[in-house]
């Protein structure tokens, strides 16, 4: 089989800032991201050895006697799988606290190990943490994009972009896993993802939680990939499943905790009322949602209403990978209130500054798609930078100030 390619990965630079003045940084993410490849090529000039607790016997070691393991390992090391054996977090922050060398440990972690106590109260302020998304378009492009500049910059340029057409939702499909874009074929890449959910299932939830019918989960996650981009209803998610509120409840955030699921918060403000506080849900990743609702590119390209809701959480999966590399956090929300104004994504950076982003398929703007960009620009006052209604044409034009309409493509281009 041929070597899977390498991808340029932008949040290189922000882990070796991390390396260079944390003694342990954290690599989070879901499995098949490329967390592995990153750490080792990272690490492969600067002498680390490498441990991985997917091997039942360094597994084994680490929970038998942390505290051996831990003593015995290289001066540089990393270690791979660490939600594995959480049992070694001590012993790691007893190490660290007898030597603060930067960069000593790197670890890697498919399940959210933020969430596991012992590792936030073991490591706080001795951990730097970088989250590692699927591949991003404009790592796939090669080359860093510039949309959240231009975005709380309120200008974009006036450039002709490529209509994407039915290649949006042949990038949708195909999702952003380096190991499925490997594959041959759309339907080989949707065999990869059905198998990799299945694994996760088997595998990685099994370690967090016993469940008595692990065969739910995948059901569960196959009715919220058809949920995806609407106000999260667990009521409705668990219907077809006979279970109860609170067992539904519990297995999202299961699903959250290996980020397979993820929930978007509402955005509030002092200034509007009658503001909807339900949080919006979206899968990981649009190419393990179109695979377990068995559609390809040009099934998802005849099917407009789940393009619709797989653009707008394609669109919010972009962004979020993006921000990752980003120097300053920025935090992502959505806006609705019960007068039926509502904008897809919130973006917040420190200090304040919001954007809203508006989501569309089609390739056609009207002033009306800007009617909740408006409304939350009033909630937003003095701290709005722009409004974009992002869609499938050519060029970026203004609709007042402030206010844009610009290409998809626009999300990944030079």
């Amino acid at each position: 089989m041929a070597a899977e390619r390498f991808f340029p990965r932008f949040a290189e630079s922000r882990l070796k800032e991390a390396l260079a003045d944390t003694p342990v940084v954290l690599i989070h993410g879901p499995r098949q991201c490329g967390k592995t490849t990153l750490a080792r090529h990272l690490a492969a000039k600067a002498g680390y050895a490498y441990k991985s607790f997917d091997d039942e016997v360094t597994l084994g070691a680490a929970r038998s006697d942390p505290i051996g393991f831990v003593a015995d390992l290289s001066a540089k090391c990393i270690l791979d799988e660490v939600q594995r054996a959480p049992g070694i977090f001590s012993s790691l922050k007893m190490a660290v606290d007898a030597n603060r060398t930067p960069g000593r440990f790197l670890l890697t972690g498919s399940a959210n190990v933020l969430l596991v106590p012992a590792l936030s109260d073991s490591l706080a302020g001795r951990l730097g943490i970088q989250r590692l998304y699927p591949l991003a378009q404009s790592e796939l492009a090669g080359h860093r994009p510039h949309f959240l500049d231009m975005l709380f910059g309120g200008r974009f340029p006036a450039k002709k972009r490529l209509r994407l057409g039915r290649e949006l939702a042949a990038r949708i499909a195909a999702g952003g896993y380096p190991a499925a874009l490997a594959r041959s074929s759309a339907r080989r890449q949707a065999g990869w993802y059905r198998n990799y959910v299945e694994t996760m299932v088997q595998r990685d939830v099994r370690d967090l939680a016993r469940i008595a019918s692990l065969d739910t989960l995948p059901r569960l996650l196959n009715f919220a990939a058809g949920q995806t981009a609407r106000l999260i209803n667990i009521s409705d998610l668990g219907a077809p499943l006979q279970l109860s509120r609170p067992t539904i409840r519990d297995y999202v955030t299961l699903l959250e905790g290996v980020f397979l699921l993820e929930e978007l918060p509402p955005w509030h403000s002092n200034r509007l009322s009658r503001l909807i506080k339900t949080p919006k849900l979206h899968v990981g990743d649009t190419g393990i949602a179109c695979a377990l609702l068995n559609r390809d590119g040009a099934a998802l390209w005849e099917d407009r209403a789940l393009l619709g809701q797989m653009v707008e959480t394609f669109v919010y999966q972009e962004l979020r990978r993006q921000a990752s590399w980003q120097e300053e956090e920025i935090r992502f929300h959505h806006f609705r209130d019960r007068d039926g104004f509502e904008v897809d994504l919130v973006l917040e950076r420190p200090g304040g500054d919001l954007a809203g982003v508006e989501v569309k398929a089609g390739a056609t703007v009207t002033a009306a798609d800007f009617r909740g960009l408006h409304k939350f620009r009033d909630g937003a006052g003095k701290h709005f930078s722009a409004g974009v209604v992002l869609y499938d044409g050519e060029v970026a034009a203004s609709f007042g100030e402030r206010m844009y309409a610009v290409p998809l493509s626009e999300l990944w281009a030079k």
